[in-house]
């Protein structure tokens, strides 16, 4: 794992965060030699951005909590964090496959209190923390725009979507159908909710772009195109953070 020096003259950096190496490596194809592993970041220098984190949590909102969480705890206030990223879309309709989408809520769809009607988030009667005096259950409500503009980024022109995020990736059809009627989700992740409310609670910007890479529920490959996907997420990139060379 690289690490480096924090002071007073060094630029607050930001940090982009995705699961996967293979994620980290479609994004920054032509921008570094190398990628960090699962677990491990590196430091990258880009043009008209500055200083850059690339963090690979590794799969799931327990990872993602953990790898950005021990990040954070080891660095001077840093400017905020882009996760890049791919999902599933409950209707491929809405969201083609290869569609890059900004998020503008997130759901844990998994926290609270399991009951024969689902999971009611309120039912421990223990609020995960608080976000302005107020108490958060289930639900991150993000603001795309304000977000990039809080973290100096060019916004591509791009729908906004409400992302579930899962520990289990949702494998029958009837399950995506109740997640999508409880829910009104229109795409699935692992690492999004993990990831907004560690930012919430350290006050950093959170700006959150998937690629579709599949429908949610179905497992026949004619659902799945996960190459435009991470094609996708390289051209995302490029816009939101153009030019870079190894630090």
């Amino acid at each position: 794992m690289l690490t480096f020096p924090q002071s007073s003259l060094t630029p607050r950096p930001l940090i982009v965060v995705t699961a996967t190496a293979m994620e980290m490596r479609a994004a920054f194809s032509d921008k570094a030699t190398s990628i960090p592993e699962e677990g491990e970041h590196l430091r990258l220098e880009i043009e008209h951005a500055g200083h850059v984190i690339l963090l690979v949590t590794g799969i799931g909102p327990v990872n993602a909590s953990m790898a950005l969480g021990h990040l954070l705890g080891g660095l001077n206030k840093p400017l905020g964090v882009l996760n890049l990223g791919v999902a599933g879309a409950f209707d491929g309709n809405e969201l083609p496959l290869g569609q890059a989408v900004l998020v503008r809520e997130e759901i844990w769809p998994e926290y609270g209190l399991v009951t024969d009607d689902g999971v009611d988030p309120q039912g421990l009667g223990l609020a995960l923390g608080k976000i302005d005096g107020r108490p958060v259950w289930d639900r991150i409500f993000l603001d795309p725009g304000r977000q990039a503009q809080r973290l100096g980024l060019a916004l591509p022109n791009m729908p906004q979507a409400v992302s579930l995020t899962v520990s289990g990736v949702t494998g029958t059809a009837q399950r995506a159908a109740f997640l999508r009627l409880r829910y009104g989700a229109a795409m699935e992740n692992m690492e999004g909710f993990a990831l907004a409310w560690a930012c919430a609670r350290w006050q950093l910007p959170f700006l959150e772009v998937r690629t579709i890479s599949n429908l949610v529920g179905s497992r026949k490959p004619k659902h799945w195109d996960l190459r435009a996907a991470l094609a996708r997420l390289g051209e995302v990139a490029k816009n939101i953070l153009p030019g870079s060379k190894r630090a």
